[in-house]
């Protein structure tokens, strides 16, 4: 990973312990310090200059937008999506941006903080433990939920949160973003109105050369639509998802052509996905086994010399993504949430793949982790998206635009732009129900590009594609990374798991359905980890044996 775009930063504070701190800025990636101070330290893998600095006060952020003046910490948050550390002379505030996209965790000694950007680093700090709460939603609904990081003592500063330290004292400060703050009422906002804020929106780009990675789905062609639209220096590329069609290439290449943009396809190997599912893993330092399939593409992008513009969380905000009929359907808090979880939960696997112990335990878990997790939204108007947006998005989704291209190359996510993000809530999810105002969209901006077939509505057979994640090179890592699985943590394993696992790599060509790849990845990425930490981890006892 290098820090091109956006730095890698550690620091601490509180009582800072410089042994500790300097253990810290050891571990990770070079650093040159950019504050020290009895109460802060912050350190940088590039210039970071303060946005603010005056009479003993200072203020930094390292997320891609960078505010003009100080200000209360959550606006910087909620309007800039940027984490940050600030001074006024009687505290020193560290703070995530309000949906958490850029990562700070963090770990407490004593009576100070000590935070980074990767979890790696850290673990220098404190002893490695595994956090078996965190690797239940991990498998269950394939990204963690809340503070949980895969190692007990390492917290994850969620969205909208801060670390204070003030009057000698630490504290944890919680606050409602901006689109809690106020009930977005329907507004009635047209189309029209959408796709002009779009374009309001894209004039921060004016001037740069752009990447629209075309997928043959709603985002993509309507934020491909508005470039070419405003005469933007643009290209586009795709890649195959894995998913056994490559529809999405297809349905590329009638859009791009549609629009005039030069596109390109980029090709996987088979060969090659052992080694991507193991660099995309450490890579997200094991945090969801989402975006093997992305790590072509991603090393590509570093070398294109253009921003890719990311259509991170349109399908929540304009389609109802991940909202079923019965969430729609819910009369009381309790359906409600448990038919959001149901819809970003694993459906049940071809044959049981945990034991009925593990199974259950990992459930009442999950479902108390999530309740969790999204408690802030009960009861608000936007409470079904948001809990996707809060929960799928930030944890899971964004570390591909995040984590795999950000560092090293500008990304932009239009969708969650304040102006946009907030008209788009404010539409009803009823007149988002099966894609209905979505396609009012694209036709607003472009009608013959949205007559175009599209992923999101597939009404003709598919052509099947071999799938790299389940070819024989894939089954060979499949199989070791469950071998060690099955030998470190036997008990989280079903008895037919462990049938399969006994068979050898041949054996997983039954698990070709969409659940049981799902599930394979999962105990596959949790096999990479015992491994990698296989000297470090001392206590593998489980909570459900």
């Amino acid at each position: 990973m290098q820090f091109n775009v956006r730095p890698y930063v550690c620091g601490a504070l509180g009582r800072i312990d410089t042994v500790l701190l300097g253990k810290l800025t050891a571990a990770g990636p070079r650093v040159r310090p950019a504050l020290q101070t009895a109460e802060a330290a912050l350190f940088s893998s590039s210039p970071l200059p303060p946005y603010h600095r005056a009479d003993g006060a200072f203020a930094f952020a390292w997320g891609e937008r960078r505010p003009p003046a100080a200000d209360e910490w959550i606006t910087v948050a909620e309007t800039y999506e940027t984490p940050g550390l600030i001074g006024d002379g009687e505290r020193v505030t560290l703070h995530t941006g309000a949906l958490g996209l850029v990562d700070v965790y963090y770990v407490r000694v004593g009576e100070a903080v000590y935070f980074s950007s990767l979890i790696q680093p850290l673990l220098s700090l404190v002893p490695i433990a595994i956090d078996w709460a965190a690797w239940a939603s991990i498998l269950q609904v394939t990204f963690p939920l809340g503070e949980a990081t895969p190692y007990q003592e390492v917290r994850r500063l969620p969205g909208s949160s801060a670390l204070v330290f003030a009057q000698g004292r630490l504290a944890t400060e919680r606050r409602l973003p901006r689109w809690l703050r106020t009930e977005p009422y329907e507004a009635w906002t047209s189309a029209g109105e959408i796709v002009e804020l779009l374009h309001e929106v894209y004039k921060d780009y004016d001037g740069r050369k752009l990447l629209v990675p075309v997928s043959g789905g709603y985002d993509s062609r309507l934020l491909a639509s508005v470039a070419r639209a405003r005469g933007a220096d643009v290209e586009s590329w795709t890649t195959s998802p894995d998913d056994g069609t490559d529809t999405d290439i297809a349905f590329a290449r009638a859009i791009t052509r549609e629009l005039g943009i030069q596109h390109r396809v980029i090709t996987q190997d088979p060969a090659a996905y052992p080694d991507d599912a193991r660099e995309v893993a450490r890579r997200l330092e094991y945090l969801t086994p989402h975006h093997a399939w992305y790590a072509p593409f991603a090393k590509e992008v570093h070398q294109a010399g253009r921003m890719l513009v990311d259509g991170l969380a349109g399908g929540p905000l304009l389609k109802n993504f991940m909202v079923s009929g019965a969430a729609l359907e819910a009369t009381t808090q309790a359906e409600r949430s448990a038919a959001v979880l149901g819809s970003l939960s694993l459906g049940a696997p071809s044959q049981p793949f945990l034991s009925k112990a593990a199974l259950q335990w990992m459930e009442e878990t999950v479902r108390e982790q999530f309740a969790a997790a999204t408690s802030m939204l009960h009861g608000h108007r936007a409470e079904l998206p948001l809990s996707v947006l809060h929960t799928r998005t930030v944890r899971g989704i964004a570390r591909s635009a995040v984590n795999l291209v950000g560092p090293e190359a500008s990304f932009a996510a239009p969708f969650i732009h304040p102006d946009f993000f907030d008209a788009a809530l404010s539409v009803g999810v009823a007149r988002k129900d099966k894609g209905r105002f979505y396609r009012e969209v694209l036709h607003a901006a472009n009608p013959r590009v949205a007559a175009l077939p599209s992923t999101n509505v597939i009404k003709q057979p598919l052509q099947r594609v071999p799938l790299r994640s389940t070819a024989a090179p894939a089954r060979g890592y499949s199989y070791r990374m469950l071998d060690v699985v099955a030998r470190r943590v036997p008990g989280l394993l079903s008895d037919e798991l462990h049938e399969v696992v006994a068979g050898g790599p041949d054996a997983l060509t039954r698990f070709n359905g969409w659940n049981d790849r799902f599930w394979v990845r999962g105990l596959v990425l949790f096999g990479l980890w015992l491994s990698d930490f296989e000297n470090d981890l001392t206590d593998l006892s489980t909570p459900f044996s």
